[in-house]
C-alpha cells in the first residue's frame, strides 16, 4: 500500500501525501468541511474496466476523513494512533507540549495515570489526550496572559 507503514505492533499508520496531491487533497478536505447534515458522502471504487464499487460513509467517518485530508494537505504526513496504545513520557511530552520532567511530575502526582514496563513507564494515549483537554483552558488563560504581558512591553507600560 503505497504512503502506509506500520510501526511496531501495528499501533501506528504513517500517511505520506506527495507534495504534487495536496491540492487536490485540499479540495477535499474543503468539501468535507462545507457539507451540512443531510449530505450523504460516498466513496466510490472505479475498477479498470468501468465498473464501480460505491459504499455510504457514516457521518463520523466523514468527518474524520475531512480532518485527516486537512490535515495532509498541509503538513503532506500524519500518523493515527489507537486511543488504548501506550505510549513513553518523550512522545506524551510531545503531545502535551511540556517537558519530559513536567510530564514525569504529572505521573508522580497521579494527574496523569501510567503502568511501569520494567523500568520503563507507558502512559495510555486516551488518558494523555484527556489530560490535554483538561489542561487547554489555563492553558489559553496563560497564553492570553503572556499576549497581553507582549503587548505592555511593547509599549512601554
Amino acid at each position: 500500500m503505497d504512503g502506509l507503514g506500520r510501526i511496531t505492533m501495528q499501533v501506528m499508520a504513517r500517511f505520506n501525501l506527495p507534495p504534487g496531491d495536496r491540492i487536490s487533497v485540499a479540495r477535499g478536505a474543503d468539501l468535507l468541511k462545507r457539507r451540512s447534515a443531510a449530505d450523504r458522502v460516498e466513496v466510490a471504487l472505479v475498477h479498470p474496466d468501468g465498473s464501480k464499487d460505491v459504499i455510504l460513509l457514516p457521518t463520523e467517518a466523514a468527518g474524520l476523513i475531512g480532518e485527516l485530508l486537512g490535515k495532509m494537505s498541509t503538513s503532506g504526513r500524519v500518523a493515527l494512533l489507537e486511543e488504548e496504545a501506550e505510549i513513553s513520557p518523550e512522545a506524551a511530552a510531545s503531545i502535551l507540549g511540556i517537558s519530559r520532567p513536567l510530564v514525569r511530575r504529572r505521573m508522580d502526582t497521579g494527574a496523569l495515570a501510567f503502568r511501569r514496563v520494567g523500568a520503563h513507564r507507558r502512559l495510555r494515549l486516551a488518558d494523555v489526550l484527556a489530560l490535554k483537554e483538561q489542561e487547554a483552558p489555563v492553558r489559553a488563560a496563560l497564553a492570553a496572559l503572556q499576549a497581553d504581558t507582549d503587548d505592555l512591553m511593547a509599549h512601554g507600560l
